[in-house]
């Protein structure tokens, strides 16, 4: 990729939106598929009340518009001015207490899991069915619409096009589920420090425009260097809590490895 497009994905312009400051990027399309688009305010002649606590508004109540999901709320049930990093906005702005609680675990991920996301880590890759597979730096593209495999060859695979993810792990405990699904950060989520798992690789799906039907590949953590291996499962512990993606989201699930398998079968989907 030439040096020119590579500036023009990550370009990004200030605008002013009815709810703050957003830094967008300066072409819709190089947008984070992890974003979301404003909400449609509700309008005011239509919530005389708080749509919370059906408190009524008047001269000393008075009306706000949560950022988030665009509803009408009193001062007292939207009061909280949080980080909105999934609509790029600059500053923290106001949100009702349910929206103000998904924004809050949202910002873990943006602050924590997505460096280790751009970082990338080492892994072995195996493309389809073959046998062969080649090391490869597995990382998320700045503007975090392609996962980047730079080996002897480079690979971009676009998120928006992946449709399941499933992180191989090791470790549980017995009596636990061998399998989570990953639904939005919404609900209640699953984590791989839950009985001790430990993330050993991660199984993909996903199209590429132009071919017909879905590709695979596998990536596992090598077996020697520690350091590298860590690294790996720092990373696909990153990749497992990844905000649901817009327009569609993807299916993430934790799946228990056996290790008396040999490691090229153990991301097969039943």
């Amino acid at each position: 990729m030439s040096s020119g497009v590579a500036a023009r994905r990550d370009a990004k312009k200030l605008v002013r939106s009815p709810s703050g400051l957003r830094m967008v990027p300066e072409h819709r399309a190089f947008g984070s598929p992890f974003g979301l688009e404003e909400p449609q305010w509700v309008p005011d002649k239509e919530c005389p009340r708080c749509m919370q606590c059906d408190a009524k508004f008047d001269f000393i109540t008075r009306k706000h518009h949560c950022r988030r999901c665009g509803k009408c709320f009193c001062d007292r049930c939207c009061s909280q001015k949080v980080p909105l990093r999934r609509m790029c906005f600059v500053d923290p702005v106001r949100q009702c207490a349910e929206c103000a609680l998904v924004s809050h675990r949202e910002a873990e991920f943006y602050d924590k899991q997505l460096k280790v996301l751009l970082s990338g880590a080492t892994f072995l890759v195996t493309f389809g069915n073959s046998e062969k597979s080649e090391t490869v730096v597995c990382r998320l593209s700045n503007n975090q619409r392609c996962l980047i495999l730079d080996g002897d060859n480079r690979h971009e695979i676009e998120v928006a096009h992946i449709s399941t993810v499933q992180i191989l792990t090791e470790g549980f405990t017995p009596g636990e589920k061998d399998t989570y699904t990953h639904t939005s950060l919404l609900g209640i989520q699953p984590t791989l420090e839950a009985g001790s798992a430990r993330a050993t690789g991660m199984f993909l799906q996903y199209t590429v425009p132009g071919v017909e039907g879905v590709t695979q590949l596998r990536l596992m953590a090598g077996e020697d260097a520690n350091a590298s291996r860590r690294q790996a499962a720092a990373w696909l512990a990153a990749m497992h809590k990844v905000p649901w993606v817009s327009g569609g989201g993807w299916t993430c699930e934790l799946r228990k490895t056996c290790l008396s398998q040999k490691m090229c079968h153990l991301a097969g989907v039943p």
